[in-house]
């Protein structure tokens, strides 16, 4: 038996976290296997490959690169060269296998960034009748409309086409999801060619004493100052809102030195990082941004997690959120904010977090409102108009544009430029206008000056949840349910439909996603 994992990358982030984790699982659901095959489109990080072979170990684990698979718009041949290319690939690495001999578990090609992969995988897999499970960590037409240009140019010019490779029905294919919420909807028109697989927490294995204050101490050096360190485990994506989590550590602790992780990992970020990074340089900003560069002597995310003092995720939407998780098992306290669709998860595996909000709220006066309207306005029109054009009827104003009767708008709801505004204000004028507003935030204020913020117990309930045992439950439920409705082109467009108009709706438009460098 051959496990054959795709991905357009093995970059570090939350779905190579979740591979690393999810093997064992998966390899003990489908029967015993003797070789992993890591498929991707640029190489996989020798040292992150030496650890994955000892978790998969005995199976051998072999690589298969070719460049073809990465991201379409990352590639600069020609389409066609990259059609023919993957063709021949799927075919040769494909070509002796069967449904007894092999198993394809293909990571987040609901992003969209590569259909033409996804179809070459579904029609070399359905003709020699390999089982495939797409792992969905993300979807296309969660704010990324920048991939509908892409898919069109890929050979996917309506949305029919796309929601056949995205939401394939055949027989032989699986659709996981990483949150109850979209499971749910895709139960809904798949039945049961879609399932709820959770993230794995893993085996727990705490950071050491010496590793944490090795990490602390390497951090305290890179920051230049014997700081408060507050973490924010993620890339530099516009979708994970750093401003925000700015705001709250010079809001909470002044003296702290807020740090991310990883830099951008795409082309499509690099404005929005370039912006805040230089935004912190000349206001000087306690700010870090993307301390992890992959060198040998550099600490991993759980030491620089169980070295910090506190951890953040203000991501403005999430598949499911490994810090939450994360924060817990390391005992770290976590400020964050309650995204409505994985705090129902959560509560379901007996996990709280005290110190989670929905919004934080600002008042207009503290920026220039009126230019911030016409931007967003300005903003809010062009992206519209580069939807599909059965999409736009969907679209619901944006919150920012239509409720600003209190005088106050959400800073999620903000451009970066009203965002970075709002940020060069003094910090205690803009404390006293706000608070008012979060009330909430002056008890968090006090406990964060007496080292007070209050960690998430992970509860038993929670290792029972997402402990290995579960997930290879979890995973072997889903494929072998037999209870589907295959080959139903029409059940894949309305599963699309259905996500899409959900993601339409007010509550999800953010103007940060709109244009990476606004």
């Amino acid at each position: 038996m051959q496990l054959f994992i795709v991905h357009n990358h093995f970059r570090p982030g939350g779905v190579r976290r979740v591979i690393e984790l999810g093997a064992p699982c998966l390899i003990r659901a489908v029967g015993p296997v003797q070789e992993v095959v890591l498929i991707s489109g640029e190489a996989v990080p020798a040292s992150w490959l030496r650890s994955f072979r000892t978790v998969v170990g005995p199976a051998r684990v072999g690589c298969r690169i070719e460049p073809a698979l990465a991201y379409v718009a990352e590639q600069q041949r020609p389409m066609a060269d990259i059609r023919r290319a993957l063709a021949a690939f799927c075919d040769t690495i494909l070509a002796s296998q069967s449904a007894a001999s092999s198993f394809v578990w293909a990571h987040n090609q609901g992003l969209g960034r590569n259909l033409i992969l996804t179809r070459e995988l579904e029609r070399v897999c359905a003709r020699r009748n390999i089982r495939l499970l797409f792992h969905h960590h993300d979807w296309w037409f969660d704010n990324r409309w920048d991939r509908w240009r892409e898919m069109r140019r890929s050979g996917f010019p309506t949305l029919r086409k796309v929601a056949h490779v995205v939401f394939c029905t055949n027989r032989g294919v699986r659709h996981a999801t990483i949150n109850n919420t979209d499971a749910t909807l895709l139960k809904r028109h798949l039945g049961g060619l879609a399932g709820w697989i959770p993230n794995p927490a893993g085996p727990f294995r705490p950071v050491c004493r010496s590793a944490r204050l090795r990490a602390r101490k390497w951090l305290s050096d890179l920051v230049g100052q014997a700081a408060p360190l507050w973490v924010m485990p993620c890339r530099l994506l516009r979708r994970k809102n750093i401003a925000e989590a700015l705001l709250l550590t010079r809001w909470l602790c002044p003296q702290a030195c807020l740090v991310t992780t990883g830099g951008a990992s795409s082309a499509d970020e690099q404005a929005y990082a370039r912006a805040l990074a230089r935004a912190g340089l000349e206001h000087g900003w306690p700010l870090r941004l993307g301390v992890l560069k992959g060198a040998p002597t550099e600490p991993s995310v759980p030491e620089l997690i169980a070295a910090s003092d506190v951890l953040l995720l203000t991501s403005l939407q999430e598949g499911f959120g490994l810090t939450y998780l994360e924060a817990a098992l390391h005992n770290r306290p976590l400020i964050c904010r309650a995204l409505p669709n994985i705090m129902p998860d959560l509560a379901h595996f007996g996990l709280r977090f005290r110190h989670s909000y929905d919004e934080i709220r600002i008042p207009t006066t503290l920026l220039d409102w009126p230019a911030e309207v016409k931007r967003q306005r300005r903003l809010f029109a062009a992206w519209r108009r580069g939807l599909p054009s059965e999409c736009r009827p969907l679209v619901e104003p944006p919150v920012a544009l239509s409720d600003r009767a209190s005088g106050a708008v959400a800073f999620s709801r903000l451009t970066l430029t009203a965002q970075l505004q709002v940020l060069s204000a003094p910090i205690e004028q803009s404390w006293n206008l706000c608070w008012p507003f979060n009330p909430w935030l002056e008890a968090w204020r006090r406990a964060a000056a007496t080292s007070g913020l209050s960690p998430a117990h992970y509860p038993l309930r929670a290792r029972r949840h997402l402990g290995d045992a579960a997930c290879t439950n979890n995973f072997r439920r889903l494929i072998l349910n037999q209870c589907g409705t295959p080959n139903d082109p029409a059940a894949a467009a309305r599963t699309q439909q259905d996500l899409i108009r959900t993601r339409l709706a007010a509550e999800n438009l953010y103007p940060l996603t709109w244009s990476p460098a606004t």
